[in-house]
């Protein structure tokens, strides 16, 4: 006989778990019909509205189109639906809405806005996926979202969605809906609309476009930054075959014709193919446009800082050196950010190839910039009256269990502070720092414009903290100006469609380095490539800068100036892998001398170094 020692707990068991499994069940009926009466109060205020966007979807009104000029005042790039013209469904390509239509949203001509079979298999795929592979929602919802809703993801967002969609297709009919939305729809690489697409990838207009093209077109809905071709075109050709395959079930075009256009994949035209890594400055300018200026605006025009011969040399400098050194040492990427002392950036790279990787790496990755960082550690020495003949002990250092090492495992009793900061002596650098203090390096970095999180360790003194490339930059750049404040910025001006100025750079008349710490700081920054770790950097004439190494070889950095330019480099790899002794004096600053050699030529000379040396009161061990 089976029974409970405990009877009474097992019941307890039993009806808890037995909520459990009926709470679903009962949450829905109690949620639905709110969900309902959600919609149906959206649809009612919707009615209420003056539907003036509909009239505007015919007429042809898109996103914000942006024209990029250099510092000469030419056209260097034009970013969104500037780049083509809104065409008639007649005037495009027949392939082109059969593709969308068969890879985004079959049913489009059955359903009223929202499809529920749509949805309801979705959701199946989904659940059998285990994951998001299909999207449930239709084209109708799409164009509702492009036009009324943003990109914001709520609850709430996917109700007014639905119910402008439900409005859309009250007041328009299928084909202005899907017009409107070819119109619109975002394809990457900066490009609104199938126009705009076809001409950035192809070199055409929409209404030429062949299956395999609009093919590829239609597969760039799902995720155009992933799928778009100018970063990986095998990835966007294996898409087309998906979208190939869709039509073929749908009866859009008949096996034979799929057959062709997969053995005949669409290609880019010369001109996208070999578009220039300056892409990397016209995206972020074209996002950093939007924080000055409001999204309605139809056409900007945004006068920049960039120097199109300084980007050649920077991309020559970078090639050149990876050709020679990047295999041995193990790296694979690079970042490279050029500016003037007052923050005017002339030239910028991100990566080794904007068409492998869209990421930026100068102004979007934080990495270690090892001994780079120690810039604030000695400036706020200098602000205590430290000089850099005063004399510092260099001998093993232990801080709450953490001992740092040098380099070069040598400890010396004494060395100078230029000593110390020429060569990257480390212990020397963190008992200068536990002896003024951690809060006064992050006080001197944040007024040198260091924005990224600064933790509080002894291991900070030597660059533990991750930092922007550009912000390092333009931290470098402070010194480089005489000690004025440097907030680094690609945009001059800004004008609208009727050539109203809407945003007008001004200069920052802002002081933060004294005269004194200038000229000692920059009296180590030029010792650092004429007798220490920078030496492969070192040119004829003025030129001044620091090396950086992250622990393990991961961060390779080098910033320097000369009296016009300063320019940071940074070398890695983006899974953090450790490169094969790869320091900042090597690769990095190979790059800066290479590039300094074929844009600017022989700097002027600085006056020659005062010597001196008195040691330190607590500081020195003898």
């Amino acid at each position: 006989m089976l029974t409970s020692e405990r009877p009474a707990e097992l019941r307890t068991r039993y009806t808890l778990a037995d909520t459990r499994r009926r709470r679903p069940a009962a949450h829905w009926l109690i949620t639905a019909p709110l969900l309902v009466l959600l919609l149906g109060l959206a649809l009612l205020w919707l009615q209420s509205l003056n539907f003036e966007a509909a009239r505007d979807l015919r007429e042809g009104s898109r996103s914000s189109a942006i024209t990029l000029l250099d510092d000469n005042g030419l056209v260097m790039a034009r970013i969104g639906d500037g780049q083509g013209n809104y065409v008639t469904l007649g005037e495009m390509s027949p392939w082109l809405p059969a593709a969308v239509i068969a890879i985004e949203d079959r049913r489009f001509y059955g359903h009223l806005g929202i499809d529920p079979i749509g949805i309801a298999r979705a959701t199946f795929r989904n659940l059998i996926a285990l994951g998001v592979v299909e999207g449930g929602s239709t084209i109708t919802q799409q164009l509702a979202k492009l036009a009324f809703v943003g990109p914001e993801r709520s609850f709430t967002r996917k109700i007014k969605e639905a119910a402008y969609a439900l409005s859309l297709e009250r007041r328009l009919s299928k084909e202005q809906i899907l017009e409107a939305y070819l119109n619109k729809v975002y394809l990457g690489g900066g490009a609104y609309g199938v126009d705009a697409a076809a001409r950035r990838y192809f070199g055409k207009t929409a209404g030429t476009l062949s299956l395999a093209e609009s093919a590829m077109l239609a597969g760039l809905i799902k995720a155009p930054s992933r799928f778009a071709p100018t970063r990986k075109l095998e990835r966007a050709q294996a898409r087309a075959r998906v979208v190939l395959q869709s039509m073929v079930e749908q009866g859009a075009v008949d096996r034979v014709q799929a057959e062709r256009a997969i053995a005949a994949p669409a290609t880019l035209a010369g001109s996208s193919r070999n578009s220039g890594d300056q892409r990397y400055f016209t995206d972020w300018v074209a996002a950093e446009s939007h924080l000055y200026t409001s999204t309605l605006q139809p056409r900007l025009t945004v006068q920049t800082t960039f120097d199109q011969a300084l980007q050649r040399h920077a991309e020559a400098a970078a090639d050149a050196v990876f050709e020679r050194h990047a295999d041995k040492a193990d790296a694979t990427q690079l970042a490279l950010v050029a500016m003037t002392p007052d923050g005017r950036i002339k030239a910028m790279l991100g990566g080794r190839r904007y068409r492998e990787s869209q990421f930026n790496r100068a102004v979007q990755a934080r990495r270690q910039p090892g001994s780079a960082f120690k810039l604030f550690l000695y400036l706020a020495a200098l602000d205590e009256a430290i000089q850099p003949d005063n004399r510092i002990s260099a001998l093993p250092i232990d801080v709450d269990g953490w001992r740092p090492r040098n380099a070069d495992d040598a400890y010396p009793k004494r060395v100078t502070i230029a000593h110390a900061f020429t060569h990257s002596v480390n212990t020397a650098a963190v008992r200068l720092a536990e002896y003024i203090g951690r809060d006064k390096i992050v006080q001197k970095a944040r007024q040198l414009g260091i924005t990224s999180r600064l933790h509080d360790h002894p291991s900070l003194a030597l660059g533990s903290a991750e930092v922007t490339l550009l912000e390092l930059t333009a931290a470098y750049a402070t010194v480089a100006n005489g000690g004025s404040m440097v907030w680094p910025e690609g945009i001059v001006s800004i004008t609208g469609a009727d050539r109203a100025t809407l945003y007008q750079r001004s200069e920052i008349d802002e002081r933060v380095l004294s005269a004194d710490a200038v000229a000692g700081m920059t009296r180590m920054l030029e010792d650092t490539l004429i007798e220490g770790t920078g030496w492969r950097a070192q040119m004829p004439g003025f030129v001044a800068g620091k090396t950086g190494t992250s622990s393990d070889y991961r961060d390779a950095w080098f910033i320097g100036f000369t009296h016009d330019l300063v320019v940071g480099v940074w070398v890695g790899n983006d899974d953090g892998k450790p490169m094969q002794q790869a320091s900042g004096g090597g690769l990095p600053a190979m790059i800066f001398k290479d590039f300094l050699t074929r844009s600017r030529g022989a700097p002027e000379p600085l006056p020659a170094p005062v010597a001196g040396g008195e040691a330190i009161a607590g500081l020195s061990q003898d």
